[in-house]
């Protein structure tokens, strides 16, 4: 076996004076042969609780016996996650995003106490993909993502069905546009199997913006949790952990500024969920790459939309992977030069490597170039009056009639309230519901809302109003519904001073967010407004509710002086 990366666990291990050490290892089994081997951190969010994560103990396993038939010595342990669709429109949302940066740290902790030599990174859903990314690039080790793949479609008379739906019927049945009969055939039909929720959602956004970025094996995003070639996938990938550690190849060698606009080409192209943009700015963040909401649209500017994959469109994941998945998109956007072919991936190839002889199996699942679904990408980055420094909706969901919109606001200060207003039928057609101190510190933790928004979808009024918030939507959201709207409220942004009546003007085509009201008026509301009293628990909420930062940002954390010190005097 050849022996060239560097072994960080000889920390822990070699010598004298880490007999003791030894000992302990012993004492897990290994033999004298496994502790002088590599020693590779399977990092398995393994939980009983989350869809997508209940069959990850199986696939942790398959990694592992990658592992173990190229030479190193794997170890398992767990980390956390939350369930979005479980947490959804409760107090528990609130710990779904706030959830990321314990994941990221957790990972760092576990690998830096440990002197892991290598790490192979086993998620599936929303907050858990980017927190372990993070991790992956702080600590800079040779590491590989393998996720535990998408859920089936559900099929009710002759219809596909997913979990967004199921959240759409509810405002259908309270319309009455459904029976409660129908309801609960859905119930069961809709979420069929394990895995990740099947549209493009932000778990599965984030699981094929890990192969884009070329952290992951190709299959990554969209082969399903119940398909054998899954389990395949996570063999190859403890293979492959070994040729990175090797060769010495590391996170920050693939993470590069060109590889996070190859990711946001694909996001555009996809028309992922608006979460992404969240995740792919504090990822960046910790590989040190500078990334910022401007680029979003000069990427979306240029990048045909080719996807329409629920809750955009009919299609599912299991489509998008039998039309050649990730790479197929990724062969089209190359042909008109809008990804960089020579950045550096996993496979130990470049993206010219991975995707030479490639082709689309079905246009219309991923169209082509010259039949694009839209000219531009599916996410748009609003600025204006109402969103100084930014606001981000999934363009590819809106209804053709709300991409220019003016009406009266309608303000509400939580998702609690807006949802009791929408399901009793107190929202009229060409009204801008505004929901705010929902964003990263206001909530805290920038819930996501897919109850009002999908309400409104079931009641039939996504294509006549507006939904604007500083907090953020799943990624299952369809209609005008737009978020991350930065500053957020708590900070005193233009979103706290909307009043009843103010005109709200969207212009999604023009990136535009406006507030239809003197500056004069802005000031003299903005001096009679005071900061509202927020009953925050204590523990981790109150604490991240502390240290967070704007949408805008990332809503990561913000630096502690002494690291902030450290990197101005480096000129970072």
């Amino acid at each position: 076996m050849s022996e060239q990366g560097t072994m960080r666990s000889d920390m822990m291990k070699k010598g004298i004076e880490r007999s003791p050490h030894r000992s302990l290892l012993h004492s897990l089994g290994l033999t004298r042969e496994e502790i002088a081997r590599p020693i590779v951190g399977i990092i398995n969010s393994y939980s009983e609780i989350i869809p997508g994560h209940v069959h990850l103990t199986n696939l942790a396993s398959a990694v592992k016996a990658g592992v173990l038939m190229a030479g190193g010595t794997p170890m398992e342990v767990q980390t956390i996650g939350v369930c979005d669709g479980l947490a959804m429109n409760h107090f528990g949302m609130k710990y779904s995003l706030a959830s990321r940066e314990l994941i990221a740290d957790s990972v760092e902790v576990v690998a830096r106490a440990h002197c892991f030599d290598a790490m192979v990174l086993v998620p599936n859903c929303d907050k858990i993909i980017p927190g372990m990314l993070m991790a992956a690039a702080r600590l800079d080790i040779p590491s590989i993502v393998v996720s535990g793949g998408p859920m089936l479609a559900g099929r009710l008379q002759g219809r596909s069905l997913d979990v967004a739906n199921m959240f759409e019927a509810v405002g259908a049945v309270k319309a009455g546009r459904m029976s409660p009969d129908e309801l609960d055939r859905m119930e069961l039909e809709a979420c069929p199997t394990c895995g990740s929720c099947a549209g493009m959602f932000t778990a599965n956004s984030m699981n094929c913006l890990t192969e884009s970025l070329g952290i992951a094996l190709p299959g990554n995003g969209t082969i399903p949790a119940v398909i054998s070639a899954r389990t395949r996938l996570a063999k190859q990938t403890g293979t492959k952990i070994m040729e990175l550690w090797r060769t010495g190849t590391l996170p920050r060698q693939i993470m590069t500024h060109a590889a996070f606009r190859n990711a946001l080409a694909v996001d555009m192209a996809l028309g992922c969920s608006t979460n992404s943009l969240l995740h792919l700015l504090a990822i960046a963040d910790e590989a040190g790459v500078a990334l910022d909401l401007e680029t979003v649209n000069e990427i979306s500017a240029k990048t045909p939309n080719l996807c329409r994959i629920s809750p955009a469109g009919s299609h599912h994941m299991e489509d998008l992977d039998a039309a050649g998945g990730v790479p197929a998109v990724m062969s089209t956007l190359a042909q008109a030069g809008l990804v960089d072919p020579d950045c550096l991936t996993v496979t130990g190839k470049t993206v010219a490597e991975n995707l030479k002889g490639l082709r689309v199996l079905d246009a219309e699942v991923i169209r082509p170039l010259d039949n694009p679904y839209m000219g531009q990408g599916g996410l748009a980055v609003l600025f204006g009056t109402l969103a100084p420094n930014g606001a981000v909706v999934k363009r590819s969901a809106v209804s053709p009639s709300m991409l220019r919109h003016e009406g009266p606001a309608r303000v509400f200060e939580s998702e609690e309230e807006a949802t009791a207003a929408i399901l009793g039928a107190a929202i009229r057609p060409g009204e801008v519901v505004v929901v705010r101190y929902e964003g990263p510190k206001g909530g805290p933790g920038m819930r996501e809302m897919l109850t009002p928004t999908s309400a409104l979808a079931g009641m039939g009024l996504d294509a006549q109003v507006c939904l604007i918030t500083d907090g953020r939507f799943s990624g299952a959201t369809r209609g005008a519904a737009i978020g991350h709207i930065s500053p957020e409220a708590m900070a005193g942004g233009p979103i706290a001073l909307v009043r009843d009546g103010d005109v709200v003007s969207v212009d999604i085509p023009g990136k535009r967010l406006d507030l239809k009201v003197s500056e004069e008026e802005l000031s003299s509301r903005l001096k009679a407004w005071t900061q509202p009293r927020r009953d925050v628990p204590r523990g981790y909420l109150e604490r991240y509710a502390e240290l967070v930062t704007s949408a805008n940002t990332g809503a990561v954390f913000r630096r502690s002086n002494l690291r902030a010190a450290a990197e101005r005097s480096q000129g970072g």
